[in-house]
């Protein structure tokens, strides 16, 4: 099963007696076991077998193996949430003295991850930015254990070239890890780049109908094992009902995704004749600054769209206000479409000297581009740009 498609749908687990066409839930904490023997030799590992469901479950597993596949990635553990995968992959690879190198545009909760919570464990981070990556090996310790990166990046849709960022960690020995929550697996896989773990929040187009939370991290084996160990120890693991959502989630992705794509870059090309629009980024228009690293390395443009709308702040505001069909969530990813205005919310508590560091202008607008018709979408912005 060489297709993603194929893999994404006839990955499963192996039948029951009942001969079930689809999987069915796992909804149990723990599994029996034959005789003191078989639970010995099963809790020393001697045999691969599900022991209690903060360690592995049917459904999880399936889920797991789905991603590790389409990432074409040696093992995984699936999470509770994005976060829970990010912090885990951090906590159980690094020690009291390490360092960190890291794009400066990342997920806030993952900002305060290094800023306020690592350094309490002695581990500190070192910042470049989208457009200083020349500067990243200038960045490089002698105590640097990781570099990490998202692409495209949240929520100003930059890209960061996967091959570059790759050679890089290589020659440095260090473990390069990607969150790909954007792109997806379809979209684009990090592990062909040179990334050794891919992390998620298949919170996000994953499940793509805002349903359940989710998180995995996949990559090398070894790398992989230190991480299971320390979640298996520390219990952030993902439920077998999420799993099992986001598994049937999983058949659909593909399909989805092209669809995504599809309506954004239709929203994407209309926003950017807009007269009240000063600029928009979208990975597959060409005015993108990281166009061709873009094309390069994705299969798409994914589905989030940014675009700065002329007035600033109360511009961005009136807009929101001014929205009918569209949701204003802190979600994306989803099948409805989602609009956020960064610098009044998600990171309104940044200075503005913080926010224009990563590219969240005044004025800025986030839109998660969902499967309604797009004329629809676009119907809905026109009519919300207009005045504002």
């Amino acid at each position: 099963m060489n297709h993603f498609e194929t893999q994404a749908i006839r990955n499963q687990t192996e039948r029951t007696q009942f001969a079930e066409h689809s999987t069915p839930l796992y909804l149990t904490s723990s599994f029996v076991f034959d005789d003191a023997e078989d639970m010995r030799s099963s809790f020393a590992e001697e045999k691969e077998r599900n022991l209690y469901s903060r360690f592995t479950n049917p459904n999880t597993t399936e889920f797991v193996d789905k991603i590790v596949a389409m990432e074409g990635a040696e093992s995984g553990y699936a999470f509770a949430t994005g976060m829970a995968a990010i912090f885990s992959t951090f906590a159980a690879l690094l020690n009291a003295g390490d360092h960190v190198v890291s794009c400066r545009s990342v997920f806030g909760s993952t900002h305060s991850m290094f800023t306020k919570f690592l350094p309490k464990w002695n581990i500190e981070t070192s910042y470049f930015k989208v457009d200083e990556v020349d500067l990243v090996e200038s960045l490089i310790k002698e105590n640097t254990k990781i570099l990490y990166i998202e692409t495209p990046t949240n929520p100003a849709v930059d890209i960061l070239d996967l091959e570059l960022m790759g050679k890089i960690a290589k020659k440095h020995k260090l473990i390069f890890i990607v969150d790909n929550c954007f792109a997806t697996p379809y979209i684009q896989q990090p592990i062909k780049f040179g990334a050794d773990l891919v992390v998620h929040s298949a919170t996000k187009l994953i499940d793509g109908q805002g349903r359940v939370l989710g998180g995995v991290t996949v990559g090398n084996k070894d790398l992989m094992r230190e991480i299971y160990l320390f979640a298996r120890n520390t219990g952030p693991a993902m439920s077998p009902f999420n799993a099992w959502v986001l598994s049937k989630s999983l058949e659909t992705l593909s399909i989805r995704v092209e669809k995504h794509c599809e309506n954004a870059l239709k929203v994407a090309q209309f926003l950017e004749e807009h007269e009240n629009v000063e600029f928009v980024k979208y990975p597959f228009l060409k005015s993108h600054p990281q166009y061709e690293t873009a094309k390069r390395q994705m299969k798409l443009g994914g589905n989030i769209v940014a675009f700065e709308i002329k007035g600033g702040v109360h511009a961005g505001r009136a807009f929101l206000d001014r929205i009918k069909m569209c949701s204003l969530s802190a979600n994306l990813g989803d099948t409805r479409t989602i609009v956020t205005h960064p610098s009044s919310t998600t990171h309104g508590r940044l200075s503005e000297e913080d926010r224009l560091e990563v590219g969240i202008t005044n004025g800025l607008v986030r839109i998660s581009v969902g499967l309604e018709h797009v004329n629809d979408i676009i119907k809905d912005l026109k009519q919300a740009l207009e005045n504002v």
